[in-house]
């Protein structure tokens, strides 16, 4: 299926299909830690990037055999609500399977239109990112279209957590020595507690991210930053449990592991909690990948990953 992906381990979500309405890269930032990889297409054209009936067949076909699913996840490739039609699809999915949850990860940028807001105000769960206040900072963290500012997305968000009835999981992903400064997080904190989300997802790199010089917080400044944010509801964000929900058939592996590896670079381990697919069979299948030139490798602190070396058609 070209625009499903999954359903992988989220470490937010628990075991979450994944729906990419985007071609890559598409998106209003090019944030310098997404793993995704460069924007290659920086853009706030709101069109149907994807054919929305394509999706909804998709959807049909894979929702028909009633999977163990956690949640439904709008991401990918880039910042869904640019696709016109996610309320289309949105709406599909709850009149014909409602027993799933439905989550959508943003930036936020577009939340000042009103047709993007009425577009996702049923859903469960929105999850968008706030990395900075100050206006220096935030420009060079997610590096986005011009126009957008740390200002304007405040106050979308401020003014959306006013129309919207479900949860708002706001995720914060830091920087070492970029946006953990004192005066940094007094800034974020006044920023938060204006917005008044359920919960703040501090997020950490956990795989390669777009600019190379970016590191990963140190597990003791993230306590510190959590302690420092209270008494607002703060989460750190882990790695995900191993999932035994997911069905592991043969025919089907090779096809799971491409669709986590194109839409970012995973360890065996990664792959492993979230494909439910037990290290040796892994092994193999990687070997295969690399050997058949269709995998390549990257060094990190972490370990090796793995990322697809040639976009799949």
């Amino acid at each position: 299926m070209k625009n499903l992906f999954g359903p992988v381990a989220s470490r937010r979500l628990g075991l979450s299909l994944g729906i990419d309405l985007l071609q890559y890269k598409t998106c209003t930032m090019n944030c310098i830690y997404c793993e995704c990889g460069e924007t290659t297409h920086l853009t706030s054209d709101i069109r149907e990037y994807v054919p929305t009936n394509e999706v909804i067949s998709e959807l049909n076909e894979y929702l028909s055999k009633g999977p163990d699913l956690d949640i439904i996840t709008f991401s990918g490739s880039g910042e869904p609500t640019l696709h016109s039609k996610i309320g289309e699809i949105i709406n599909f999915i709850q009149t014909n399977f409602p027993r799933y949850k439905i989550s959508v990860l943003t930036n936020g940028t577009l939340l000042s239109l009103e047709n993007v807001r009425r577009s996702i105000l049923n859903v469960d769960i929105i999850i968008p990112s706030l990395d900075a206040v100050s206006e220096e900072i935030f420009q060079k963290i997610v590096r986005p279209i011009h126009g957008i500012t740390a200002k304007k997305s405040i106050q979308n968000l401020i003014e959306f957590r006013k129309e919207y009835k479900g949860k708002i999981y706001l995720e914060i992903f830091m920087i070492p020595d970029i946006n953990d400064t004192e005066s940094e997080l007094e800034k974020i904190k006044d920023a938060c507690l204006n917005i008044n989300p359920d919960k703040i997802q501090l997020n950490n790199l956990d795989r390669p991210g777009t600019e190379e010089w970016v590191k990963a917080e140190t597990e003791k400044k993230l306590n510190y930053i959590s302690t420092f944010l209270e008494p607002l509801n703060v989460e750190i964000i882990g790695k995900p449990k191993y999932n035994k929900k997911i069905i592991n058939k043969k025919n089907i592996i090779i096809k799971n592991i491409l669709s986590i590896i194109e839409r970012r670079p995973s360890t065996i381990e990664d792959l492993s909690l979230t494909s439910g697919i037990k290290t040796p069979k892994l092994i193999k299948v990687i070997d295969y990948l690399l050997k058949n030139n269709i995998i390549e490798t990257k060094d990190q602190d972490r370990g090796i990953f793995y990322k697809l070396k040639e976009k799949i058609k």
